[in-house]
């Protein structure tokens, strides 16, 4: 299924993910290949989120940085540049990832009259796959160094002790930090991990990142949820299906006043993908950690 036929979503199986493929010499906005997001939500018991009717019960946004794309002006000198793409989590759709390694390909020697025209091509060629405003953002390679890297606000969780044998997805692993009913006692917490892995659904193959939870309420218990980001390390699924059972499982366990779970994976051939949920009135910081 190529970016015209986003209303009769073919099997995630028939992507170009994982599968030898010739890349592309000329523009090609029909090599994007959109997935449903509604598949990956109805095993987290939600609405697709799209129709009319439809709340989710978080807002967000997924964040595409991709770090390969280049063009050329029209003396035919090639130009280059990093992206950052913001697809609303709300979309329809996300786009598949070879995809759109292959669709950035296209572009090599394409020519533009200016950055903004190219910029332009490239936020109308995914909002159409998306099915919903995407934002588009191209940066020079010494505006996007600029930007520097992050050591996260808040607590790292990595150096606990504790022990892990539970490699799925299992929320009674979350727990509040004291043993009491009380609910008194309110805490503002940035904790976070460098030990989150899942596995592309598709190919099998890793997908690693640093996991942010940002929350008030009752305190959660640190070494419960360390075990529990552990618990993803054979899991199967997207990266944004990931961080929204992430969201949920701590949303409905410990029912805290705000959430922000926010997601930084490495990247894979040129891309990464970060995605952020939130109960809908907290900041979201895109700031890049040392993987990335």
């Amino acid at each position: 299924m190529m970016a015209n036929d986003i209303n009769n979503p073919a099997n995630v199986n028939d992507t170009p993910l994982g599968k030898t493929v010739d890349y592309p010499s000329a523009y090609a906005p029909e090599l994007l290949f959109a997935i449903p997001r509604a598949p990956g939500r109805a095993e987290l018991g939600l609405s697709p989120g799209n129709e009319v009717g439809d709340v989710l019960p978080f807002a967000g946004e997924d964040m595409w940085t991709a770090y390969e794309i280049s063009w050329c002006n029209l003396q035919g000198k090639p130009l280059v540049a990093v992206g950052e793409f913001i697809l609303p989590c709300d979309s329809p759709f996300i786009v598949e990832s070879k995809s759109l390694k292959l669709y950035l390909n296209s572009l090599n020697q394409h020519r533009f009259v200016s950055v903004a025209l190219a910029r332009q091509a490239i936020a109308d060629d995914l909002s159409r796959v998306a099915g919903a405003p995407v934002v588009v953002q191209l940066y020079s390679i010494d505006e996007y160094a600029r930007k520097g890297l992050t050591v996260f606000d808040g607590q790292c969780l990595d150096e606990l002790d504790v022990d892990c044998s539970v490699y799925q997805p299992d929320a009674d692993l979350l727990k509040f930090a004291d043993s009491t009913e009380s609910t008194d006692k309110s805490v503002d917490e940035t904790l976070y991990s460098h030990l989150m892995k899942s596995n592309c659904p598709v190919t099998g193959q890793p997908d690693w990142a640093t996991i942010v939870v940002r929350y008030s309420g009752r305190p959660i218990c640190h070494g419960g949820l360390l075990r529990y980001i552990v618990s993803y390390r054979e899991h199967q699924d997207f990266h944004e299906h990931c961080v929204e059972r992430v969201f949920l499982d701590i949303l409905k366990r410990c029912e805290p006043s705000s959430l922000v779970v926010s997601a930084r994976y490495t990247r894979r051939g040129g891309l990464d993908i970060n995605p952020t949920r939130t109960l809908g009135s907290e900041s979201t910081d895109w700031a890049r950690t040392g993987r990335q």
